[in-house]
Order: C-alpha cells, then structure tokens, then sequence
C-alpha cells in the first residue's frame, strides 16, 4: 500500500475515530504532507516511538501506539509475563495521559497486567517501579527534551533500564509483525478493572522512589550551609517540580525559589520554544528570578526530569556560569567520590561508567580515585546495563554513572538517569564546599588544574524528511569511507567503527575489535588527547558531532575546540 492509499484508508476506514478523519482532511490539498504523513509506519527503533503528535502512519497517535503495544505485547506474552505486567508513567506532554491509557488497554485485551501511574511522574520513578513492582516491562510515554509538537513511547526491561540486546531486537521483530491494525486488541477500561488487568499507582508509591533518592546523600542529614544557599529551580512546564522540591526541603534547602511561570505542567511549554536545559532560551525567565533574589545556584530540569542543567554564579565577578552536562556531571563525581573516601562507605571494586562521547576528565578523576574507568555506547541504557551486569558478575560496585547530555545516576535504586539525585547532589556539593568558602565555579576551576582543561563540543545537522533520511545515511558512509586525516590541526590516530565492531590504528594498520555492540557510531582518536565521535541521533533527524580537547588553560582548550568544530562543519 503507497501513502496515497493508506491515507485515503485512514480518511473512511470507520476503524479511525471521526476527529482523526477531520484532522486528515483538512490537508487533503498538501500532497507533501500526506506524503511526510504516509510515507512510512512511525519506526519503532531500541529505545521505542518518538515523533511528531498527529493523525498518519508516521505521527504519534492512539493508533500507532497501539500498534507497537500489540508487538510488545506478543513478546511479553513469549516470555511467559503476564502475570508480572508492565508499569506505565508519563510526562507532562500533549496527549500522553491518553497514549499511556491506549497502552495499558492494549495489553489488558492481551492478558498482560498493568500499573498505570494516576498522573505524570519523572522517567527514573518508573525506572525504579519497574523493579520496585517486579514487573516484565516497563513503558514511559515522553520525548523527553524535544519540541513541543513531539511525544514519545519509551520501553524498559525487567531490569530497570531501557531496552537492550536481545529484548530490543526482539521486540523489534515482534512489531514489525503488526502489519494491520485488525492485529491489534485493545479492551474497555472498565472492565480491565473488573478482570484486575488495569491497576493505577498512587502517590503512597512515590515516597519509596523519593527514600532512594535521599539514601544516595553522602552527608545524609541536614547540613547548616544549606538553609542559607539560595537556589532558583524551573521544572520547564515539567514534572520535576514537586518530587525535587521535596528532596530539597527534606535536606534543610528552604531558599528554593521556584520560577512561577514554568511551574505547572503544560504540554503546549508556552513560555518556552523548546524544553531543553542545553537551550539558552529555556534559560531567560529563571535568570530573571535569579538576579532577582541573588541565586547562588540556577537549575532547570526537562519534561520528564531526568536531565539537570545548572548554572552557578561566580562571586568575584557577579556572573552566572553555563556547565555543561560534562561540568555537572564531572562535578557531581569529584563530590560522590571525594565524599565517599572520605567517610569511608567506598564499596569494593568501585566503577566509574560513562558513555564514550562523555568527557576524558572522567578517566582522570577515576584514575586519581582508584575506581574502574567503564565505557559504554552513547545512551543511558547501557550504562543501567552495566548495573546489571555488575550485580550479575560481581566484577565492580557501580558508584556514579553519566552522560554528556545532562544525565548522570548515584545509587543503583534506578537505571536511567535522574534529575532528581542530580539537583540533590549538586545542591548538597554547593552547600558543602559554601562551608569551605568556595563556589561551586571554584572547585569546577580547581578540578581543571588538577586533572586538566577538558572541554567538549557538540554540533548537529538537521536533514528532515525523506530526502533528509537519504542525505544521513549517505554522509555516514562518506565520513565511514573518506575519513578526515586531521581535524582542527589534530591528528587522525585511529579509527573505532562501532558498525563493523573495528578499530584501526592508522600509524600501524593494526585493527582490533572494539569491545563493543554494534552501532553506526565513527569515533576519530586525535593527537593531544583530543577526539571526535559520529553518529545519526536515534530520536530526531539529525547527524550529531561530539567532539573534546585538552588545553592548557581554559582559553587555549577553548581555541582548540573551536578548531576541531570548524573542520567538522566544513
């Protein structure tokens, strides 16, 4: 069937509900946007949907939500559990209450158990209640950071984390089944009820996730400098607000102002273009409050909260400090690390695990602390992985975990990023080195003598729709084919295709496997520490460009990425 014949099916197939055909209608004269609509099925890729709200193959709706429920659905059931069910959790976004309901209907028609969370919850609470209620699976209706029109159907595993080798090809397989909506179930509510098929989680339930959080305190108690650190926290429209605000006030922060307009829960984000702690704009009516009351510390928290952004005012010259994801993170680390040495509760065999386009300085503060360096592909899920893996093995004690994308984990209660234990502990940092008569901009300065002046970029390439598609999958297999000899005035050293599992040493010609899974991800290993990593991002159409230096002082680390980025971008 072209996209021509599915839209006229989805215009009178009395199977769509009549505001759908409208909808559909209405752009009966745009050809190009029946196509972009039609043109192929939403692709449900390891980590799940996530695309535009609207009626289409192609667009989040009750329908292909279904649809992907109906394959995972027959997994489940392969895997004998029903019995167990499945948890489900969803953000603040347009129509997610209704997509999370679409889900557990599905899988109630199928047999399969469901605990449906009575209204929105931060992603690493369903994480934790995943394993809290012993389920099969778990699935969390967000898009996280992106746009406004965009939503998202997020799967997790039994584990906790996000869905990995062999479940998510698997399940892959599972809904490239449902080639027809006639393959799809679905049931009244009501009478899943009746069946003890649809169970809904309370707010009692949140006090267990929020214990966890508060376990993961180094100090554990109340510290004095924390009544007089004034913070300024937006949920962006989210649902971080209350479930960070009452960490906070359980650790004694009671200057905690919180930014009026972004504190309720609004899918359409009205004072924001774009929900994302790594946005500048996102930032505007937060700084405002901030130079208002003085804030030492700013944070915001996205959608779903499991990303925290920060920015900390620098007291000698009364301006406010951007820290990236690596800034935060590497912070929050130094904290945890030092914190844990100190006081003696380091565990044996202790981890440090980040992704590979996160920050070096990660493997000197290991290296300083005595702790395993661990290395995963980019995405959480790999790290909540190796949590596993640990727990299965014994190999290590999992510490911290984090990304450079705003995300980081201390404590093992979940496997995915939380945003939550991240303001927790950067707020307990800041008070604890206020103590010490310095700002968390000083021991961030500190930290860059010490182990080095790292510092990380990221671009992107935006390439939509069909022809967009095309033009990625070609320029990943130029850049794959014709790598560059040097980048910024840097050396090419060696080559990690993650696609073919190879590494080769460009110096020799000697290859050797990369030690792991496979992904069309291209890492270029620079001289002088510096280094570049390729990849499609798995959730927007987009090429992203992570790239990092070492310098010798902030201004030459920040030259040299400059360098690094202009080659890229020619």
């Amino acid at each position: 069937m072209n996209y021509r014949e599915s839209y006229e099916q989805w215009c009178t197939d009395p199977y769509f509900d009549e505001a759908t055909k409208q909808e559909l209608r209405e752009i009966a004269s745009d050809e190009a946007e029946i196509e972009d609509r039609f043109y192929r099925t939403l692709e449900f890729g390891t980590g799940g949907l996530r695309g535009v709200i609207g009626a289409g193959t192609n667009r989040m709706n009750i329908y292909t939500v279904r649809q992907a429920t109906q394959g995972l659905a027959n997994y489940i059931l392969t895997q004998h559990g029903e019995e167990k069910g499945v948890v489900i959790a969803h953000d603040s976004r347009r129509m997610s209450p209704e997509f999370s309901r679409e889900a557990a209907r599905c899988l109630n028609a199928n047999g399969i158990r469901t605990y449906l969370f009575e209204s929105l919850r931060p992603t690493p609470e369903l994480s934790f209640a995943v394993r809290e209620l012993g389920c099969i699976a778990g699935i969390c209706i967000t898009a996280s950071h992106n746009p406004r029109e965009y939503n998202g159907y997020k799967v997790y595993w039994e584990d906790g984390a996000q869905i990995t080798p062999p479940h998510d090809k698997n399940i892959l397989a599972e809904v490239a089944k449902v080639q027809s909506f006639s393959q799809v179930k679905t049931m009244d509510e009501d009478d899943a009820r009746v069946q003890g098929l649809f169970r809904v989680v309370g707010t009692d339930f949140d006090e267990r996730y929020l214990a966890q959080v508060r376990a993961q305190s180094i100090v554990g108690c109340e510290l004095p400098e924390a009544a007089d650190l004034k913070v300024v926290y937006t949920p962006l429209h989210g649902a971080g607000n209350v479930p960070v605000r009452q960490v906070l006030k359980s650790l004694g922060f009671s200057k905690v102002y919180v930014v009026e307009e972004q504190k309720k829960p609004d899918g359409n984000f009205p004072t924001v273009a774009y929900p994302n702690p790594e946005d500048d704009g996102a930032w505007v009516l937060a700084m405002e409050l901030a130079k208002k009351v003085d804030a030492d510390l700013v944070l915001a928290t996205d959608p779903d909260s499991d990303r925290l952004g920060a920015r900390v005012k620098d007291t000698k010259t009364g301006e406010y400090i951007t820290f990236t994801g690596n800034m935060s993170g590497m912070l929050i680390a130094e904290y945890v690390l030092s914190g844990r040495r100190k006081n003696g509760t380091m565990p044996e065999n202790p981890a440090l695990v980040e992704t590979i386009v996160t920050t070096d300085m990660a493997k000197a503060i290991a290296k300083d602390y005595g702790v395993a360096l661990i290395e995963v592909l980019t995405g959480f899920k790999y790290i909540g992985e190796q949590i596993r893996i640990f727990e299965e093995t014994g190999a290590h004690s999992y510490v911290f975990g984090l990304e450079e994308s705003y995300g980081c984990l201390a404590g093992t209660y979940a496997r995915d990023k939380d945003a939550c234990v991240a303001v927790m502990l950067l707020c307990e940092a800041a008070a604890y080195y206020r103590s010490q008569g310095k700002t968390l901009w000083d021991v961030m300065l500190e930290m860059y003598e010490k182990y080095g002046y790292y510092k990380e970029g990221l671009a992107t390439l935006t390439l939509k729709g069909i022809d967009g598609a095309k033009q990625i999958a070609d320029r990943m297999t130029a850049y794959r084919e014709n790598p560059p000899k040097t980048l910024g005035g840097f050396d090419v050293l060696a080559i990690r295709d993650y696609k073919s599992g190879i590494r080769t040493d460009l110096t020799s010609g000697e290859t050797e496997p990369t030690g792991l899974p496979t992904s069309n991800v291209l890492y270029y290993e620079l001289s002088d520490n510096g280094w570049c990593c390729v990849r499609p991002s798995g959730t927007e159409p987009k090429i992203k460009f992570y790239f990092g230096v070492k310098g010798t002082s902030l201004e030459d680390a920040q030259g040299k990425l400059e360098g690094v980025k202009a080659d890229l971008m020619r």
